[in-house]
């Protein structure tokens, strides 16, 4: 095994020349204007070079900068703050600032706050239970939803079905993952007028970075459904205008927009959908009043109904300084700067051939720029066209200090179709009666199927720049010519699939 690490090391030391770095302009000359991003770098996240560390799981979530925890620090110091269930001194200033952070949160989306309310949970993952365990499913009411999803937002399939509401799962196509038109429009005429129906999609694909269109929510909302945006992947590095596009569900987790703080995400809802909700429980925060021997309790009104028990309060202002910090950067520059890094990567990895010919990776997912994020998602394949493990490739990649991810991400619909697996293989797994993890799947995919599932995931973002990208081709150009073989094996150890999770 250690022959093999060091000769991928070897094979991977190649130093960038200028001459990339002048093919790289000329192919992407909008890259110059975003040169104040460098700057950005050396001051808050010098750490990244300081380390050695190429960074490349932007989708998993983002990087902080050193002026969020010194900004957020100053405050916690500089004051005395209280949890904010009450009106002392302490609690009134812990609410004005949770206020404070939850008023721009608004305003960073340019939300209208006469028709959006902006509720705190723990990630996206929990406003999307808030929605799928309140939304009014009923016999005869629908849950559509694209099969590139979160596992966050298939998992709102059981609340549907429990309460006797149909499942249309809508495919995506290979080899660009992108909506079924036809099979859309069938299931958005799908439906019982006055009967609640939900549709569901990610504005951008976590599994391959697929945008998929924001007219959707329009042409949803004009067949009678209400609409579910998962935004997660797509807010860190696009903007997102709540004037324009008006989702009535939109889950998001902060630590993918700015890296810090953790634990803290929001649901953007507009006013006429939230008034649809029903919860099924309540807890503390959530009412204005409850009895034991009166065997009764009224909601609060807005978001304080759904935020259960007490909020994150100490963390939530670190949420409006890192917004605050985003909105200084400049999202449109960290979008222009994300497109012109990904086209490079996608035309560099696809050009990769062994010396027979045979291509190094298949992307799964568009290849060209057109209507895409900065998600990437590959399998690297041998000589003879036998795919390298996953695993082994991240283990290799860890020893060059560069950080990817591996496994299904937490998006199975994506993975099945971009591996080419049929409804009858994956049924045939679920027959057992017991669980199963991933590493079980994946070993029986193999045997039965002869179905490789092993995916890459590369994701560039806030400060991402030439250097890291090109550390990840010379580190892929170490896998040309070599057969699986060549690189040693690993043993498995995780019993799930990559989690992405947080929505």
């Amino acid at each position: 095994m250690e022959q093999s690490l060091t000769w991928v090391s070897q094979q991977g030391s190649k130093n960038p020349t200028a001459g990339d770095w002048a093919a790289f302009l000329r192919a992407y000359p909008a890259y110059s204007s975003t040169t104040s991003l460098d700057e950005l770098r050396a001051q808050e996240y010098s750490r990244l070079d300081r380390l050695g560390q190429v960074y490349l799981d932007y989708t998993g979530g983002s990087l902080y900068a050193d002026c969020q925890l010194r900004s957020h620090q100053e405050l916690l110091c500089s004051h005395v703050f209280g949890n904010p269930h009450s009106h002392n001194p302490t609690s009134l200033a812990m609410t004005e600032c949770v206020e404070r952070a939850r008023a721009y949160v608004l305003e960073f989306f340019n939300a209208d706050p006469d028709e959006y309310v902006a509720i705190f949970t723990l990630n996206a993952s929990g406003a999307l239970k808030l929605v799928g365990e309140a939304y009014p499913f009923a016999p005869g009411g629908h849950y559509a939803l694209t099969f590139d999803n979160h596992n966050s937002v298939n998992g709102i399939r059981e609340f549907a079905r429990a309460k006797g509401a149909q499942v249309t799962y809508i495919p995506v196509d290979a080899p660009d993952l992108r909506i079924n038109q036809a099979q859309l429009e069938r299931a958005l005429a799908l439906g019982t007028p006055g009967i609640p129906k939900l549709f569901a999609y990610p504005a951008q694909s976590n599994y391959s970075g697929v945008q998929h269109s924001l007219e959707l929510i329009e042409l949803a909302q004009a067949q009678g459904w209400d609409v579910l945006v998962d935004c997660a992947a797509f807010a860190p590095t696009n903007r997102l205008n709540l004037r324009e596009w008006k989702p009535d569900y939109l889950p998001l987790s902060f630590y993918k927009m700015f890296g810090y703080p953790t634990g803290a995400g929001v649901l953007l809802a507009r006013k006429a959908a939230l008034a649809k909700l029903q919860r099924p429980w309540y807890a503390g925060g959530t009412i204005t009043i409850a009895s034991v021997q009166g065997n009764g309790h009224y909601f609060a009104e807005g978001a304080a109904a759904f935020e259960d028990g007490t909020v994150n309060y100490l963390n939530l202002p670190a949420v409006e300084i890192g917004l605050r910090h985003l909105a200084a950067v400049g999202i449109e520059m960290v979008h222009t700067r994300v497109l012109c890094l990904a086209g490079w990567l996608l035309e560099q990895l696809t050009a990769m051939q062994h010396s027979n010919g045979r291509p190094l990776v298949r992307v799964h997912g568009p290849s060209t720029l057109e209507a895409r994020g900065g998600t990437l998602t590959l399998t690297f394949y041998d000589p003879d066209g036998l795919a390298f493990d996953e695993r082994r490739v991240e283990e290799l990649a860890n020893l060059e200090k560069i950080s990817i991810r591996t496994g299904c991400f937490c998006n199975p619909g994506a993975g099945e179709v971009a591996h080419g697996l049929t409804p009858e293989i994956m049924a045939e797994f679920f027959k057992a009666g017991h669980g199963m993890s991933f590493e079980e799947l994946r070993q029986l995919m193999q045997a039965r199927y002869g179905k490789s599932i092993n995916a890459v995931r590369i994701s560039v973002g806030l400060v991402s720049n030439f250097a890291d990208v090109q550390r990840f081709l010379e580190f892929a150009q170490g896998f040309i010519d070599r057969p699986v073989t060549a690189i040693g094996s690993t043993e498995p150890t995780e019993k799930h699939c990559g989690i992405d999770a947080g929505a």
